[in-house]
Order: C-alpha cells, then sequence, then structure tokens
C-alpha cells in the first residue's frame, strides 16, 4: 500500500516537471516569435523609409533629364534665330544693292553715249552753233545719270591703283616723281553708288 503510494507520488512529480517544462518552451517559441515579428517590424519599417528616397532620387534624375533637354533646346533656338537674323540681313542688304545698283547695266550701256558726247563738245569751236545744244543735251544726261548715283572718275596726276585704273599703255617718266603717276586719261572712269562702274583707262609714267 505504501508502494503504491509511493509510485502516485512519483507520477504526479513527473507530470508537474513536464507541465513546467512545456509551458517554459511555450514561452521561450512565444519570446522567439515576438522576437522575429519585431525585427520584421523595424526591416518593414526600414524599406518604407527607402522608398521616399528612390523615389526622390528618381525625380531629381527626371528634372535633370527635363533641364538638358530644355537646355538642347534653347540652344537649337538660339542657333536658328542666329539663322534667321542673317539670312534678313542678307535679304536687306540685297534688297538695298539692287535698288541702288538695279540699273547698273543700263547705265553702263549709255557711258560709250557720254564718252561720245564729250568727244564732240571738245570736238566743237566755241562758236559752232552746234555746240550750245549739244551742251544742254550733255548736261541733262548727266544730271540724271549722276542723279542715279553716276560720278566721274578723277585720275589724272594720281597714283596708279589696280583696283581703279587700267593701264592701256605706259612712257618713260620725265622724274622720279612722276614715276607710277597717271599722265593722261584715254577713256574715263566712273562710279556707281562709291563702286567701280567701269575702270579709267589709263597712261601711266614708268
Amino acid at each position: 500500500m505504501e508502494k503504491k503510494e509511493e509510485l502516485i507520488e512519483d507520477e504526479k512529480k513527473t507530470i508537474e516537471d513536464a507541465s513546467i517544462g512545456g509551458a517554459a518552451g511555450v514561452e521561450d517559441t512565444d519570446a522567439a516569435k515576438a522576437e522575429d515579428a519585431m525585427q520584421e517590424e523595424v526591416s518593414e519599417a526600414g524599406k518604407k523609409e527607402k522608398k521616399p528616397l528612390k523615389g526622390l532620387e528618381l525625380l531629381e534624375e527626371r528634372l535633370q533629364q527635363i533641364g538638358e533637354k530644355l537646355a538642347e533646346k534653347e540652344d537649337q533656338y538660339k542657333r536658328l534665330y542666329a539663322d534667321f537674323e542673317n539670312h534678313r540681313k542678307r535679304t536687306n542688304t540685297e534688297k538695298a544693292d539692287l535698288i541702288l545698283n538695279g540699273g547698273r547695266d543700263v547705265i553702263k550701256s549709255l557711258l560709250p553715249v557720254v564718252d561720245d558726247l564729250e568727244r564732240a563738245l571738245l570736238s566743237m569751236g566755241e562758236d559752232d552753233v552746234a555746240r550750245e545744244g549739244v551742251q544742254l543735251i550733255f548736261n541733262k544726261m548727266m544730271k540724271i545719270l549722276e542723279q542715279k548715283g553716276l560720278k566721274p572718275m578723277e585720275a589724272k596726276g594720281q597714283r596708279f591703283d589696280e583696283e581703279l585704273h587700267e593701264a592701256v599703255t605706259r612712257i618713260p617718266a620725265a622724274d622720279e616723281t612722276q614715276k607710277g603717276i597717271v599722265v593722261d586719261v584715254v577713256e574715263k572712269g566712273y562710279y556707281l553708288n562709291e563702286k567701280v562702274l567701269r575702270f579709267a583707262k589709263v597712261v601711266v609714267a614708268f
């Protein structure tokens, strides 16, 4: 009877120990789970904090791309505007030149007539009855041509300039000071609006 009671007591003790151990194991498991959950929360919080940073970087990159495109478009606009301005200035210059020199060919074709009138006047005497009429025609014609921009070139006594003169012949100079000087004009030269319309044909001393 006593042995039976001892056995019963031992079994109770064993059950109690097992219960205590199981409870401790459960507590350990719950603590581990709680710790894991806490780490997950910390990790999620970290990810949530990183997401705005990544979005900000993308926004900054996008803004930089937009800025580069705007700079490229601005450069294209400036180049296009510069080309347009150059074209406009060139067109205006051409128009002005056309207005000033539009009758260049016609005026140049009239120069031989002017030469003939000058020769006719030189060949006429002061008492020639026709001289007055020819002089009147010559003066009227020259006045009209001068209004269009025609201007006679003064060449005699000037130093020879290949940009203005055409040497048709050369003669020995009387002295050193005459070398390279235009001593005679065979055919008068003319300007049209300050540009050479016809070179003067001259005799040059050398």
